[in-house]
């Protein structure tokens, strides 16, 4: 048949067919449960792979690397960050979850009497981590077996990883945002509110698709008897929002509201933007004094602004003023003087004028942080402000880095980085006779990490944008096990006789025991908040699903914040175990 003829004479067809149908089946859904890319392109690549192609496994190394680098390059801020500062309990707790995994991948690999191929997949797909195969991969080639032994093994682990992964990604976060509050007993509504609360945050209306909006830019004219007249911008926004509550009747709404979705940097809600004297508008300064007969346009929590009008405040019409250059710009945080401060510390600083915070992304994931006057930023956050053209440019410089959109990566550095990394990891280091290595893989990854965290304090280099970093770690895994499936195809069915449905069930076990573990181990040992608890056991299994049905379910992104450093030590761990498990068990 001439389309086979010609899968087998251009092999790369056959990769870029497994990968178009993978990732066309991966995005489908039924009833909330998805394959997944990975898994689907893993699946149509056996199912080509029954033709008979040969594809060289030099590619399948060269797109594993970039994978991995692209992993490290991710999670280096939270990683650094987890194990040096305040995320010290997340990180420790995170070694000890993965341990918990590579444990039962072990203990189950040993019952069932499976040799290291099939532990290795068992192990990537019970715990979901398909990165893990490749370094799994290395240390099978480098047992020493003869070329057919050693592809024996190997054969087997898509087979095992394939049978595995469904329950350890639908039954992960099942375990996790079903049955955990309940073996916890945990109220999520209730634990997040409280949080909430307990950090300074509000529930608010006003977010995206709502037609009230949280805050408010009105004009007001100034009165010739108004107390405003004669002062300072400064004074005026120190001294309005306190007039208010003075003059507000009992029972009116007009307390300061910090918005879980958003809200202000600095103490102060309301500010002068610009005001208009003798037909002309002028931009405010805080040393600029008001006069009788300006009229000010004053932007702020909508229920304050609103209340100067009952405060029988004149409000004006007037589009020229109200038309305020106002822009959102994103802030790549990386100064040292901000690492660690509270929001509300941040907005104590003169440069925090006007300025609204309307999110906070954190992570490989970019995970939402709540916007809590006590949430602390750190380096390698994501910070979304709002606020005049002028305030925000000076915001963004004193936090860190603009992050204005572009196209453009570094490539030069990406693949100097890479190539440094893979050279270290290739040195091999012989103890009693036994040799040690990272492997070129490893050294990618942790050298992902260095240069990740890196740019983080300093960047000025080695800029990867977000579309580009997803292509390589989406694009680069997904290569990677399209070259699996591919090869091991011809062996796929007899390994599904020989390893049996007793596979599948062992996999449900491999995949229970850490999580029912790591949940009690998180509200018992190390009594993490219950509002983060699970998602601190998410981010140690790097079970992104999970963590997207538990904020679901709380209706609250406050368990966000147990995952960033867990999933950060988390998805290093729980790769670099590919090759101890490999060892343990062969």
């Amino acid at each position: 048949m001439w389309f086979v003829a010609t899968l087998k004479q251009y092999p790369e067809i056959a990769l870029f067919l497994s990968l178009g149908i993978g990732y066309w089946v991966g995005g489908k859904s039924f009833k909330g449960f998805s394959l997944g890319s990975v898994t689907a392109t893993l699946l149509a690549a056996i199912a080509i792979g029954q033709l008979g192609i040969t594809v060289s496994s030099d590619l399948k190394a060269t797109f594993f690397l970039m994978f991995l680098f692209a992993i490290g390059y991710g999670v280096g801020p939270q990683f650094v960050r987890g194990i040096t500062k305040d995320g010290v309990p997340q990180a420790i707790y995170a070694v000890i979850v993965c341990l918990f995994c590579l444990g039962a991948g072990v203990l189950v690999a040993k019952m069932a009497h499976y040799d290291a191929g099939a532990a290795a997949g068992l192990y990537a797909g019970s715990q979901t981590i398909s990165a893990s195969m490749g370094l799994a991969t290395d240390a099978i080639n480098r047992l020493g077996l003869a070329p057919a032994d050693a592809k024996s093994l190997l054969d087997l682990m898509p087979t095992a990883y394939a049978v595995t992964y469904i329950f350890g990604t639908v039954g992960s976060a099942i375990l996790i945002a079903m049955l955990g509050p309940i073996l916890l007993r945990i109220d999520l509504k209730k634990a997040c509110k409280e949080y909430e609360e307990a950090h300074g945050g509000k529930r608010a209306l006003g977010g995206g698709g709502d037609a009230w909006r949280a805050y408010e830019v009105r004009a007001f004219e100034i009165a010739p008897n108004a107390q405003v007249a004669g002062m300072t911008v400064g004074q005026v926004e120190a001294w309005l929002p306190q007039a208010i509550h003075a003059t507000a009747p009992a029972g009116s709404a007009v307390a300061t509201v910090e918005p879980s979705t958003g809200g202000p940097m600095p103490q102060n809600n309301l500010y002068v933007l610009a005001l208009r004297r003798g037909g002309a508008v002028q931009q405010a300064t805080v040393d600029l004094v008001i006069q009788s007969g300006d009229v000010v346009s004053i932007v702020g929590a909508r229920q304050e602004v609103v209340a100067l009008v009952g405060n029988a405040s004149r409000e004006v019409d007037d589009p020229e003023l109200l038309s305020a250059p106002i822009e959102g710009i994103d802030v790549y945080v990386s100064n040292k003087d901000a690492d660690g401060k509270t929001l509300e510390e941040l907005g104590r600083l003169p440069g925090a004028r006007g300025i609204y915070v309307r999110s906070i992304k954190r992570g490989l994931t970019e995970t939402q942080i709540p916007v809590l006057p006590e949430t602390k930023l750190y380096r390698g956050d994501v910070l979304s402000l709002v606020g005049r053209t002028q305030d925000t440019t000076a915001a963004g410089k004193r936090l860190g880095v603009i992050d204005r959109p572009t196209d453009i990566a570094d490539v030069a550095f990406i693949g100097l980085a890479i190539t440094l990394g893979a050279l270290i990891g290739a040195i091999v280091i012989k103890v009693a006779g036994i040799p040690l290595t990272l492997s070129t893989a490893g050294g990618a990854l942790i050298m992902g990490i260095i240069f990740g965290w890196y740019r983080a304090t300093r960047p000025t280099f080695g800029r990867i944008p977000s579309a580009t970093l997803w292509f390589m770690n989406s694009v680069g895994l997904n290569m990677f096990i399209a070259v699996i499936g591919l090869t091991a195809g011809p062996k796929f069915v007899s390994g599904l006789q020989s390893l049996g449905f007793g596979l599948f069930l062992w996999g449900i076990v491999a995949t229970t025991i850490p999580i029912i573990l790591g949940m009690f181990l998180a509200k018992y040992v190390f009594r993490f908040h219950d509002a983060i608890t699970l998602g601190a056991i998410s981010g140690a299994r790097t079970t992104t699903a999970s963590l997207g049905m538990v904020c679901d379910a709380a209706g609250s992104q406050v368990p966000g914040l147990g995952y960033t450093v867990t999933y950060a030590v988390g998805n290093t761990l729980l790769t670099i175990w590919g090759m101890f498990i490999v060892m343990l068990v062969h």
